[in-house]
Formats: C-alpha cells, sequence, structure tokens
C-alpha cells in the first residue's frame, strides 16, 4: 500500500516535470537549464518560480532569491525529521531529498523505521521522476505547453491531500489547517508560487493556545469537566 502511494506520487511529479520543462523551453531557455535545476534544486515551486522570473526579464539574482524565499519552507521539514536524515554524508543527501512529498509520507508512519523507508523511497523516487520529467518536457517542447487543458495539474495536489487527511484525526491539526487554509487561499491571487505554502505555516501558531478543555483539565475545574446532566 505504502510503495503503491510514493509510486502514484511519483507519476504525478513526472507529469508535472512534463510541465515545467516544456515551459522553461518554450519560454526561451535552453534545455540544460531545466535539466541541472532539477536536479540541482529539486524543488518544483521554487523552479518554477526562477524560471518565470527569468522569462519575465526579471535579474537571476532576484529569481535565485525568490526562490530562496519558497524553499525556506524546509526550515521547519528538516527540524520535524531529525531522525530520519540519518548522519553524515546519509544526511547531507537526506537533506538534498527533502520536499512536501516525502516529509508528508515520513510524518504519516507511526515508528522511526517505517518514516525512514518512506522517506527515502519517496524521495528518490522523486530525484528519478522529476529530472526525467523535465527533460523530456523540454524535449517535447510546445508540445505539452499547458498541463491545465487536461487537468492533469490536478492530480498532484489532489494525491497530496489524499496523504495529509489522515492526519486530522489529531485535534490540534484540525485547529491549525482551516488558519493555514484560509491564510493560503488569501494571499494566492497577490504572491507567487509557493510563498502562500509558506505563510500557512503561521497557522500552527494556533497550536499554542491552550484549548477550553485543556485548560479546564489542567486546572481540574470541575464545572468544565462535569459532562451536561441529561435532559
Amino acid at each position: 500500500m505504502l510503495l503503491r502511494d510514493i509510486a502514484l506520487v511519483c507519476l504525478a511529479v513526472g507529469v508535472t516535470g512534463l510541465s515545467y520543462g516544456a515551459v522553461a523551453v518554450a519560454s526561451g531557455l535552453p534545455l540544460w537549464v531545466p535539466a541541472a535545476l532539477s536536479v540541482l534544486v529539486l524543488a518544483g515551486a521554487s523552479e518554477f518560480l526562477f524560471v518565470g522570473l527569468i522569462a519575465a526579464g526579471g535579474s537571476p539574482v532576484a529569481a535565485v532569491l525568490a526562490g530562496l524565499v519558497v524553499n525556506a519552507r524546509h526550515l521547519p521539514f528538516g527540524l520535524a525529521l531529525p531522525d530520519v536524515l540519518g548522519r553524515g554524508r546519509r544526511r547531507l543527501l537526506g537533506s538534498h531529498l527533502m520536499n512536501d512529498e516525502s516529509v508528508v509520507f515520513a510524518l504519516a508512519q507511526d515508528t522511526i523505521a517505517r518514516q525512514r523507508a518512506a522517506y527515502w523511497a519517496c524521495g528518490l523516487g522523486v530525484l528519478l521522476c522529476w529530472p526525467l520529467g523535465a527533460v523530456t518536457g523540454g524535449l517535447i517542447g510546445a508540445a505539452i505547453d499547458d498541463t491545465d487543458l487536461l487537468g492533469l495539474d490536478a492530480m498532484f495536489p489532489a494525491i497530496l491531500l489524499a496523504l495529509v487527511l489522515p492526519g486530522l484525526r489529531d485535534r490540534d491539526k484540525r485547529r491549525a489547517v482551516p488558519v493555514g487554509v484560509a491564510i493560503a487561499l488569501a494571499t494566492t491571487p497577490f504572491l507567487p508560487a509557493g510563498v502562500p505554502v509558506l505563510l500557512a505555516l503561521a497557522g500552527v501558531a494556533v497550536t499554542a493556545v491552550p484549548h477550553k478543555r485543556d485548560k479546564a483539565h489542567k486546572t481540574g475545574n470541575p464545572e468544565e469537566e462535569r459532562p451536561c446532566p441529561a435532559p
């Protein structure tokens, strides 16, 4: 089941890579640019942003800085998975494989061993499928320059959503998600791709506010703990 889910996500990554490579080449960039970025950066949102800014006439420095801002979401990812990445050279490679998909799969597992297996399987799968998709899309150029027409762009977020839903059984996550979603939806029309997701992390702050029931449990207030009498 886990390997099947990982395979589906990697397939979606490859399809998205087709669009990325085709758009980059259709924008006038040489094929080696999306090919190199897909291996060295390995972060779709920042790569799309970089290519878009360069194609629009922006400076490479501004494009790099924008990509760094988008990838800043990897900082909390790394703090959440210190035992999964390993040590030494293994941690260096593991950090390069860090992406939304591998982190989601790892956090969904209930043991360290399963977290490591899921993280590395998904990370290596993305490392294979994303550059392969980008190069293939670049080679066929304008033939697949708009995945929106086929609805293929919906496959990727739909699979991620299906993976995240089981985590909503936790009450704190259920409190944080609506805040994060509201922030992302409100800022998406005005900010570059990836930045709304970064800002949505502010939703985690609501978990720092004690729930009313938690306060009652800590203080031992009988009025808060006593169930309502039956009518």
